[in-house]
């Protein structure tokens, strides 16, 4: 397959889960971390100011006002709801903002004590660092919290915090990924025309979403990751060294 081309970039707007890191370490090791400490977590933490704004925007992604709305709806007691909902919405692989807030914060103490370290391709940070020696500047979007991006590539295995390689961070709270409106808002919000910044991920929604609001696109087929549609017309690596850029 010939080499994708690209207009001149100057940066690059990373996913994480099929991109940088492996779909399974995400669904195989991090997943299952956060559901087995749900409920201690919650029955240890549910005081906490951020355990309870998580919880109430778990409680609007649910369709209600607020906590005490749903609680009144239906009978059950706050917590128990929370713990109900999470593990549906676990189960489906949701993508909602309440839900990655709260694994975040599960996760928080799991990479803090070390029992969680990250996984990522062994192409993809001295890629970035290349990119960023270039002057190409990098930057995360993903459904996962940016508390929980920031805990993800602050512990990576082997190599410790890489956080410095990024210059900024983006959830949902700017927008669905699948949506294009939320690829001009982070266009400008990094300050670069959309078509200066190249989009990699896994998902071909979020291809075809950062492709209309203007970005480049690659297509990342990582292994494990679900097959994208032969129909795509975006270009696509199999590894970051594949990227047409210095």
């Amino acid at each position: 397959m010939a080499a994708p081309q690209l207009a001149p970039v100057r940066g690059v707007l990373l996913d994480i889960e099929g991109t940088t890191a492996s779909i399974s370490f995400v669904h195989d090791v991090m997943f299952p971390y956060a559901a087995e400490r749900l409920e201690q977590f919650l029955a240890t933490e549910w005081e906490k100011s951020e355990v309870q704004q998580a919880c109430q925007q778990i409680a609007r992604d649910a369709g209600f006002e607020s906590l005490d709305q749903w609680h009144s709806a239906t009978g059950s007691s706050p917590q128990q709801l929370v713990i109900d909902q999470v593990r549906r919405w676990m189960a489906e692989d949701a993508k909602l903002t309440g839900l990655k807030a709260l694994q975040g914060l599960i996760w928080q103490s799991g990479f803090h004590s070390g029992q969680l370290q990250a996984h990522v391709y062994p192409d993809v940070l001295p890629a970035i660092d290349r990119w960023r020696q270039a002057g190409i500047d990098v930057r995360i979007y993903s459904s996962g919290s940016i508390a929980a991006q920031k805990l993800f590539f602050g512990h990576i295995e082997g190599v410790g915090n890489c956080l410095d390689r990024f210059s900024g961070h983006y959830d949902t709270t700017i927008g669905g990924k699948k949506e294009s409106t939320s690829y001009r808002r982070i266009a400008a919000d990094w300050g670069l025309p959309a078509e200066e910044i190249l989009f990699i991920s896994d998902v071909a929604d979020e291809l075809t979403a950062a492709h209309d609001a203007g970005m480049q696109v690659l297509a990342s087929e990582r292994p494990g990751n679900q097959p994208l549609p032969p129909d795509l017309p975006f270009p696509r690596i199999q590894s970051f060294d594949e990227a047409p850029l210095p």
